[in-house]
């Protein structure tokens, strides 16, 4: 049994989403139970519109509420009775293996390392999300916790992505790329060009080179790296143009009879296409490098992203079965002593 607290009072839809993709989470996959954190008056009203399995969905009581606007190291300090506070501890208390919210990204970047806590080498944990490509999926790392990287940030998150990658969605040998405004070695800001020549030599990456943001839904590489102020900019932009694109399609298929008639035939398969790049079918972006799983969800998210989000768990646990065996030390920090292992980053996907 999988357990999976969820945020329900945080995001723009709270708790009407959460609930809702909650109780078709636990419909899916009855090998899951999901904890839902929030007020308990609120989140029960809700829940009691559903017909669903009473084992499966529980809440958790958590009498405050941290706001977007709240500045989120205070939040976390003095409302330690907030959803986000009282889901974090569950996962680092063992009660549940994951926690997911659409909440303030400070507050769960802060609570995330604060409560859950860093895996021991770990510099900076990074927001992590999969997007959609003409080959499968990438992982875009960061798309929005550390918006002032340095260069042995991105060389974390390259190996992090990799292992990421590799253990978790099975790819063997990542494409490694950071992202640039052209393919020589010698283009980029200050930041990439100090980048590119430690990603260049690391012998535990396999490293592409640079990749322009045109490339990247081309599937020009598995792992797609770059800081958060540059990631989240793709990010939000890919996902306006994914929905620009479908709903203008879908207006082409209704302006005439012929239209109507071609669309009813090509209707299957162009709703599975569609459906490949729909950000949310990939739920949301785990923050990695922690001691255990948070995921973070957009603030608009539906209950489908929620729904997504819950099942990456699973999908998570099941996956990382594989990599249970894997050893070795992968890093060692330039001029210290510091060990970064693939035995200590497993602890990480232990719920991946």
């Amino acid at each position: 049994m999988i357990r999976v607290a969820v945020d329900a009072m945080g995001g723009d839809n709270a708790p009407v989403e959460m609930v809702a993709g909650a109780v078709e989470a636990v419909k899916k996959k009855p090998e899951i139970q999901v904890l839902l954190v929030g007020q308990e008056k609120t989140v029960q009203e809700e829940l009691s519109k559903y017909t669903y399995d009473k084992e499966k969905i529980q809440v958790v009581n958590a009498s405050e509420v941290i706001a977007t606007e709240e500045p989120p190291v205070n939040a976390i300090r003095k409302k330690k009775d907030s959803s986000i506070v009282v889901g974090m501890n569950l996962v680092k208390n063992g009660q549940a293996d994951a926690f997911v919210s659409a909440g303030s990204s400070g507050a769960i970047l802060v609570g995330g390392q604060v409560i859950v806590g860093r895996i021991k080498g770990v510099e900076r944990p990074p927001l992590a999300p999969l997007i959609p490509t003409e080959k499968g999926v990438s992982l875009l790392i960061d798309c929005g916790a550390n918006v002032d990287a340095r260069p042995s940030h991105l060389v974390q998150f390259a190996m992090m992505g990799s292992i990421y990658m590799e253990h978790v969605v099975g790819i063997k040998n990542p494409r490694v790329g950071i992202v640039n405004i052209g393919v020589e070695e010698e283009k980029g800001n200050a930041l990439v060009k100090e980048t590119y020549p430690l990603l260049k030599e690391n012998p535990y990456i396999n490293f592409v080179g640079s990749i322009e943001a045109r490339e990247i839904p081309n599937g020009a590489a598995d792992v797609v790296v770059c800081e958060a102020f540059v990631g989240n900019v793709i990010l939000k932009l890919y996902e306006g143009v994914g929905a620009t694109l479908i709903s203008k399609v879908k207006q082409g298929m209704m302006t005439s009879l012929r239209s109507k008639i071609g669309a009813l035939l090509v209707k299957p398969a162009l709703k599975e296409t569609l459906k490949s790049f729909d950000a949310s079918e990939y739920g949301g972006a785990p923050l990695l490098g922690l001691k255990g799983l948070v995921v973070k969800t957009h603030g608009s998210s539906k209950a489908n992203e929620f729904k997504n989000s819950i099942l990456q768990c699973i999908s998570f646990s099941e996956d990382s079965a594989e990599s249970a065996g894997a050893s070795g030390r992968l890093y060692e920090q330039q001029g210290g002593s510091e060990r970064w292992s693939l035995k200590n980053y497993r602890r990480s996907l232990r719920m991946y």
